[in-house]
């Protein structure tokens, strides 16, 4: 978690993820890319009147407004101990934080998510969720401020399908060992994909035994509806944090189905921390 991208509109959320990629780089010694991407729409030129002119003004007004918002937000909440580099891009807005997070090689990204009430407007078809389902690096969406040395309890849902986790594990035992924080494996039992307690706790302990767990619980949880489950499992044990793997294809919804686990972003104030799973 050295270098960590934090794709900035100046909305709330936002400026709660800048304060939790903060405490992150403080932690980690690291350096904070403050990113905000300005997607213009294209001017046409239908009455044969030169527009250039008209979109480089443009331009620099919307640069020096964000640079403006950068520097208020820094010099209220950095403590000078964190190297912050902060830059305006214009163009489309997903691609253009790929290509950032490739050229600076990023290797976490912190974004706002609005929660429930946004989850047309945040999640589904929006760059959030393209960054989420495509990102090469772990993602962290967060909805309210948490400090991050209060990251102690960090439940992992889990389906037991060992096929292709060994990189989603490995990312998931890193977060784990970065905040000294127990893990705990849950396995959400519902009547529509119920599995006896014996069977799963078996299961689940094979798991941790293959991937070498360390500091963790085993837990079944029964719930009627999987994303509720998540979240109540989480509220019981007082989670800091969730972490759970993503598909490109499927989204959040890797670990689960339909868009259950875009539920479960929308509906816990905890930080989320996503990774896609290579294929």
């Amino acid at each position: 978690m050295k270098k960590i991208l934090v794709p900035c509109d100046f909305s709330e959320q936002a400026v709660n993820a800048f304060r939790f990629a903060l405490d992150v780089a403080v932690q980690s010694k690291g350096e904070i890319h403050l990113i905000n991407v300005v997607e213009v729409p294209v001017l046409h030129d239908s009455v044969l009147m030169p527009v250039m002119a008209f979109e480089e003004a443009l331009f620099k007004e919307l640069r020096e407004k964000a640079e403006k918002q950068f520097k208020k937000m820094s010099d209220k909440y950095s403590t000078g101990n964190v190297k912050i580099e902060s830059k305006v891009i214009f163009g489309p807005v997903t691609r253009m934080l790929f290509d950032y997070i490739e050229a600076k090689k990023i290797d976490l990204v912190t974004m706002g998510t609005k929660g429930a009430s946004g989850v047309r407007e945040v999640l589904i078809g929006s760059n959030a969720e393209k960054m989420v389902r495509n990102s090469p690096v772990p993602v962290i969406a967060i909805k309210k401020y948490v400090k991050g040395v209060s990251i102690k309890n960090i439940v992992f849902p889990n389906t037991l399908n060992t096929e292709n986790q060994e990189d989603l594990v490995l990312k998931v035992k890193a977060l784990q060992n970065f905040f000294k924080a127990t893990l705990h494996i849950v396995w959400i039992n519902t009547p529509t994909n119920f599995t006896r307690d014996t069977i799963t706790l078996k299961r689940l302990n094979a798991f941790a035994k293959r991937f070498m767990l360390k500091d963790f619980t085993i837990n079944v949880f029964n719930d009627p509806y999987e994303e509720a489950g998540v979240n109540n499992f989480t509220s019981e044990i007082g989670g800091d944090m969730i972490a759970m793997g993503t598909h490109g294809r499927k989204g959040l919804a890797h670990f689960f189905s339909g868009s259950v686990a875009e539920d479960v972003v929308n509906h816990v104030d905890c930080p989320i921390w996503t990774y896609a799973i290579k294929k």
